[in-house]
């Protein structure tokens, strides 16, 4: 298995409240637990090294609505090997890893509250608006020497004020001092800018697949 991917299963349990996953010969399997997000499959290797077999093997045996795929391929590949009945998100993902460390995190703009607390293994931050209404968010859950970033967005009314920046620095801050030395993310082509220009580096596109009709959201 590889072990960028592994890392983000095992952060993005704890940051979820998902299922511990169990592990299958070509990666791992997760329940979630959720009407529209039953269960998902995750396939264990990234790049060339995923191949159209285990692809074709793993959604062929899907049959029920609300199961998920994620394959760390381009989608223009992957979504030739998926049979009927899968919607495919048609903007890829990115996995994507940065190397924590000290760094300064940015004050927080007037009129603007930032909050953070933790529970169960997991750290969370709002940044709440002027008008009390919610600005920008995320949260990390550290697992051992690798932490996932999870959930990180900012509303379209608060965009190109540096919370996006405040709320992710803040985190990796968090998790750095708890011990965690790489930080893990599965990003949208909206975050892609925000995450590179913090220093994180993409390691392999990534493909959200789900057996049955277009997600209201995706999860």
């Amino acid at each position: 298995m590889d072990g960028t991917v592994q890392a983000w299963v095992d952060g993005w349990v704890v940051s979820r409240g998902a299922a511990p996953p169990v592990t299958e010969p070509w990666g791992w399997t997760i329940d979630v637990g959720l009407y529209g997000h039953v269960t998902r499959h995750v396939l264990g290797t990234k790049g060339d090294a995923l191949d159209e077999t285990t692809v074709r093997k793993v959604a062929g045996a899907v049959t029920g609505q609300g199961v998920w795929l994620k394959a760390f391929r381009d989608p223009a590949v992957v979504s030739g090997w998926l049979g009927g009945g899968w919607w495919v998100d048609p903007e890829p993902g990115y996995l994507m890893t940065l190397s924590l460390r000290e760094d300064r995190v940015p004050d927080v703009p007037d009129g603007y509250r930032l909050r953070t607390w933790s529970r169960g293994g997991v750290t969370r931050l709002i940044v709440a608006a002027p008008d009390g209404s919610l600005a920008a968010r995320g949260q990390i859950a550290p697992t051992g020497g690798t932490a996932v970033a999870d959930q990180i967005e900012t509303a379209p009314a608060h965009r190109r004020r540096g919370l996006g920046s405040l709320v992710m620095r803040t985190l990796q801050q968090i998790a750095q001092r708890q011990g965690a030395r790489t930080g893990v993310l599965a990003g949208t082509p909206a975050g892609r800018g925000l995450y590179e220009a913090l220093g994180w580096q993409a390691a392999a596109p990534l493909t959200s697949a789900r057996y049955g009709p277009p997600p209201a959201a995706q999860p």
